[in-house]
């Protein structure tokens, strides 16, 4: 994500030095210049920017919204002169620069990552949009208007037959609208003034969130736009104020204050942090309570600890198991916590598990590539491992963007007719980056360039970069439930095992990433035979000839399931897809017992050629897609036999699981 001085920069260019005091009055819309000098303003921010579109424009003075206007004698009334002085008032629109005062006013903009530049750009755009085509905007504007008249309307007359007995309590949520849990609070729905509140905003935000869906946008257009739209949308909920959230005015009420107090020290604590407290990170820490299977660091070089985990039982199958997590993320998310470890799992199954554990890189190494990420990550790894078992081959598995790397070794080993590698697993692993779900917004042209500066400036990507881009893509759930939670409602962070992984984040080297961003992300070079040269071998995924199992998440929205189920089509193995339920990260850490289900395709079903048609041909089954997954790898892995020693004289034990690199900062 780029940073607050990234942010500023970019507005800075756009927008016009800041106005007087007395400036500031006569051109902020109304309710504006209140707006700008603290957050409650928020609330009327909405209403300002409407107003301002109609009202203060001189295009639209006079205009009757009710009245049909010809198209024509309309669009040359709202665009006439646009070539010679258009620019100079989107330069001094008064609404854009309130946003950007009330922002830079906003003590949190310095806790909370969006990227308020975009934002403006995103309802410029929309404003462009409907001044070129007014006919279509002003039937929009009445829709919109008239939508809001009647849910007012409604609202108060439901609550009049609630007070004279004539009507139940109201539903939780509008019919046809999925529960909003910003809105959980009774008010929301038994008080007619919350409930108009409510429902303008709702209507206001599918209003505009409909903008982006113009026919005339390319997809990349269309999905940057509706992204800063929504992240508009979310920080203008009314959930976000005091004194338009009735939970956190209760509990005001109920504690004399002292919630309020509470989240002023738990705002002064983040403003010091610089970043928005998501979880009590004092509740967890690996070797503690997380990361508990037992086992042994047998290796370590610059970037990796290989760990050895301990059998759970007398036997085990012959061909033991590596694990390659992200490098993005500290691989203890597969053993999280022992009701939850896939690493526990699959030693109560009978496996040798070896993991790789990524080191947290510095400035010292940024020169890593990614062909160091491949040869003292995988190949290194596996050779230790077959050494301490005495097997000739292993198996492995891959997980995100460590499945994209296990994706290129094989490809590489295969061009060398080298067979250490078994069967293959990949978990919601990207190989053709054409798809690549919410994240393409992130990756422009412009933003890939901004963090190469970055890494230049300080040798690699910082975790917090990262960290940002997903929350945002949650921000909801991430970001806004965390401001109300800590600031409003005066509450602790949860203490919750996967939101600590989630802010225990890692850096990323400069070379390494930035040639997996271009090479992927940019130019999807990966799924071209020989585009790709990786230690003097060409890069073909058709020739990766090993039994592949391969895991989807339904609601993914860093991997969408059928840019996973794509790995099908690109490699030459025979490939078993299963589609889990949930996300990225709940889709795949979903022991047996939880209420999970996945979707397999019966043997004698026909052989895809779409994604749509193999999800046609697909059977859910109920529960975890673990129990499927140890099957299939158990028939790949051996006999049982005693289990090997751990370590050996030429890998001795180093130290404990979980070892030293999952502990750097």
């Amino acid at each position: 994500m780029p940073s607050d001085k990234g942010t500023e920069k970019k507005f800075q260019a756009e927008a016009t030095p800041s106005p007087t005091p007395g400036d500031r009055e006569r051109e902020l819309p109304p309710g504006a210049a209140a707006a700008a000098s603290g957050p409650e303003a928020l609330l009327g921010l909405w209403t300002s920017w409407v107003k301002t579109m109609s009202a203060t424009s001189p295009a639209w003075k006079g205009v009757d919204m009710w009245r049909p206007v010809p198209p024509d004698a309309l669009a040359d009334r709202l665009l006439g002169g646009a070539a010679q002085g258009f620019g100079d008032q989107l330069a001094r629109d008064p609404v854009m620069r309130s946003i950007d005062q009330m922002w830079n006013a906003n003590p949190l903009r310095d806790v909370v990552p969006v990227d308020w530049a975009e934002v403006v750009r995103a309802l410029r755009t929309v404003w462009l949009r409907n001044l070129r085509r007014p006919a279509d905007a002003l039937t929009s504007a009445a829709k919109l208007n008239a939508d809001l008249w009647h849910s007012a309307i409604e609202s108060w007359n439901r609550a009049g037959q609630r007070w004279l007995g004539f009507a139940e309590a109201a539903s939780p949520g509008a019919p046809g609208r999925p529960a909003d849990k910003r809105f959980a609070a009774p008010e929301w729905h038994s008080n007619p003034a919350y409930r108009s509140l409510k429902e303008a905003y709702l209507l206001a935000s599918d209003w505009l969130l409909q903008q982006s869906k113009a026919d005339d946008l390319d997809e990349a257009e269309r999905q940057r736009l509706t992204f800063h739209l929504q992240q508009f949308v979310d920080a203008m909920s009314p959930s976000l104020l005091l004194f338009s959230n009735p939970a956190a005015l209760r509990r005001a009420l109920e504690t004399g204050g002292a919630s309020l107090a509470d989240g002023a020290r738990n705002l002064l604590k983040d403003l010091a942090a610089g970043r928005l407290s998501l979880v009590d990170t004092s509740a967890f820490a690996p070797g503690r309570n997380l990361a508990l299977s037992p086992g042994k660091v047998v290796h370590r070089n610059r970037l990796i600890e290989l760990i050895q985990y301990a059998p759970s039982g007398p036997e085990t199958h012959k061909t033991p198991l590596l694990i390659l997590p992200p490098w993005i993320n500290k691989y203890y998310i597969l053993d999280l916590q022992p009701k939850n470890s896939m690493v526990r799992y699959l030693t109560e199954q009978g496996f040798t598990v070896f993991m790789v554990s990524w080191r947290n890189p510095d400035a010292s190494m940024d020169g890593i590539t990614i062909e160091d990420y491949m040869d003292l990550g995988p190949l290194e790894a596996s050779d230790v491992v077959r050494e301490i078992t005495g097997s000739p081959a292993v198996n492995v598995m891959g997980y995100c963007i460590g499945g994209t790397l296990l994706a290129m070794t094989l490809a590489w080993l295969a061009a060398r007719g080298d067979d250490r590698f078994n069967a293959a697993t990949f978990m919601v692993s990207l190989q053709d980056f054409s798809r690549v779900g919410d994240t393409a917004v992130f990756m422009g042209e412009e933003s890939i360039d901004l963090i190469e500066q970055q890494m230049m400036e300080r040798g690699y990507l910082d975790s917090r970069e990262m960290s940002n881009m997903f929350n945002l893509l949650r921000s909801n759930d991430l970001i806004w439930a965390n401001v109300v939670n800590n600031y409003l409602m005066g509450e602790k962070p949860p203490a919750f095992d996967l939101l600590y992984w989630n802010s225990d984040g890692t850096r990323m080297t400069r070379a390494a990433h930035s040639w997996y961003l271009r090479n992927t992300y940019r130019e999807n070079n990966l799924i071209v035979p020989g585009r790709i040269q990786l230690k003097g071998e060409p890069i073909d995924l058709g020739r990766i000839h090993q039994d592949i199992y391969a895991v989807g998440a339904e609601r993914d929205h860093i991997v969408p399931w059928d840019a996973a189920w794509r790995i099908t089509q690109l490699v030459g193995g025979k490939v078993r897809y299963v589609l889990a339920s949930s996300g990225h990260i709940a889709g795949i850490i979903n022991p047996p017992g939880g209420k999970g289900v996945h979707w397999t395709t019966p043997p004698e079903a026909p052989v895809a050629s779409t994604a749509a048609e193999w999800k046609q041909n697909a059977v859910r089954q109920d529960g975890s897609w673990w129990v499927d997954w140890s099957t299939w790898l158990g028939e790949r892995s051996g006999p049982k036999t005693s289990p090997p020693a751990m370590g050996s004289p030429a890998h001795p034990p180093l130290e404990d699981a979980p070892g030293r690199y999952v502990l750097e900062k």
